[in-house]
Order: structure tokens, then sequence, then C-alpha cells
């Protein structure tokens, strides 16, 4: 069983058709997250260790294909995300939350972009909300270019140190290659967290700084006579 399964996955990966497949499943991914494009870049990556895949292709096809991704998810939130907004701004939490996001894409627009391509999900929701946010496409299709060949190159490497490691074993490769990817995803999400709740205790304690100034710069009440 195991040896068919492995047979199969090496024919699908010597036929040309691999490369339009890296190209559409990292296309789908960028805005419908349902399977994560870095399972089949990884897995091509493997098989270009031993000459099954040519590795250049693997991060090219994946690279044209998260970047043309991404901007239909930009697209979408640009074009059909009017409903959204107003749901957004009819609310003060997601009002306000709205206008600090705005800002975060003003000032270090690229720098989400970037990050937000090696999160699964989270390159979806800054992507769309750059959309709705109105984030200049001019700006947005630069800075996704530059996030979607190193992130492609880094996922097909990944899958290709595993190959290379051990070639006469692809089953190894794979399982070192998704350990390693699963490691670095971890250390991701850990820095992230940490981050997140760095930033949310900062948040709160401004909120408390301003409230008890607010209550030292109201007018004492008047003691009725």
């Amino acid at each position: 069983m195991g040896d068919a399964i492995m047979n199969a996955l090496q024919g699908t990966m010597t036929s040309p058709w691999i490369y339009a497949a890296l190209f559409g499943l990292a296309l789908l991914d960028a805005f419908f997250p349902v399977v994560p494009s870095e399972t089949l870049i990884i897995t091509a990556g493997v098989y270009a260790a031993s000459g099954d895949t040519i590795l250049l292709l693997v991060i090219a096809f994946s690279a044209a294909g998260a970047f043309c991704g991404d901007h239909v998810s930009y697209f979408i939130g640009r074009f059909a995300g009017g409903r959204l907004e107003r749901w957004i701004r009819s609310g003060r939490r997601r009002r306000d939350a709205y206008d600090r996001a705005a800002r975060i894409f003003d000032e270090r627009g690229g720098l989400v972009i970037i990050i937000a391509r090696y999160i699964p999900g989270g390159r979806t929701t800054a992507t769309l909300l750059m959309g709705i946010v109105r984030y200049p496409l001019r700006h947005f299709t630069p800075f996704d270019a530059v996030a979607s060949v190193p992130w492609a190159s880094y996922t097909g490497l990944i899958g290709y140190l595993g190959g290379a490691a051990f070639e006469e074993d692809p089953v190894k490769g794979l399982i070192l290659g998704f350990g390693i990817a699963l490691a670095i995803t971890g250390l991701i999400e850990g820095g992230r967290f940490l981050w997140n709740r760095f930033h949310r205790s900062g948040d709160e304690r401004e909120e408390r700084d301003e409230a008890a100034a607010g209550e030292e710069a109201r007018p004492p009440r008047r003691e009725r006579s």
C-alpha cells in the first residue's frame, strides 16, 4: 500500500502538470485557505533533490500563484468589502480596530504584507483588509512581489533540504521537510503571540492612564449648601 502511494506520488511529481498545480493551489490558498499550499511546495521540493522536479520552476510557479492570489484577495476586499466595512464601522470597538489597522497599514503596510505571507490564514486576512481600507495598489503590488518570491523559495528549499538529506528515501525527506516547516511555524506563532500580548498590555495601560488623566482633569463636584 505504501509503495503504491509513493509510486503514485512520484508519478504526479514527474508530470509537467505539477507546475500548474503548484500555481493553482498557491493562488487558491491566498484567498481560500482550505489546504495550505506549503504542503505541495515542500513535497515538490523534496522530489527536486532527486531530479523529479526542477526547483527553480517549483519556486517560480509557486511565487506567481501566491502573487496572483494575493491580488484576488485584495480586489475582493476593495470591490466587495463595502458591506463588511459598514458592519465594522457600526460598532465602536470594531471601528476602533478598523481605524487602528488602517493606521498600521499606512505606516508599515509593506512589512505587514511580507510577514503575513508566512502565516496561514493571516495572509488572507491582511490582503483582504488592505483592499477594504483602500491601501494603494501601487504600494501593494511591489511589496507583494517581494513577499511572494522569498516565501516560495523558503518553502521549496525546506523540501529540497529534506530530500537531499534522504535522497534514497523520499518518505524520510518529506517527514524532515514537514518537521522543519512545523518548527519554524511554531516559532513564528509563538513570537506573534508574545508580540500581541505585549502590545495588548501596553494598550490596556494606555487606556488606564487616559482614564486616570480624565478623572484628574474633571472639576470637583460642588457641595450643596
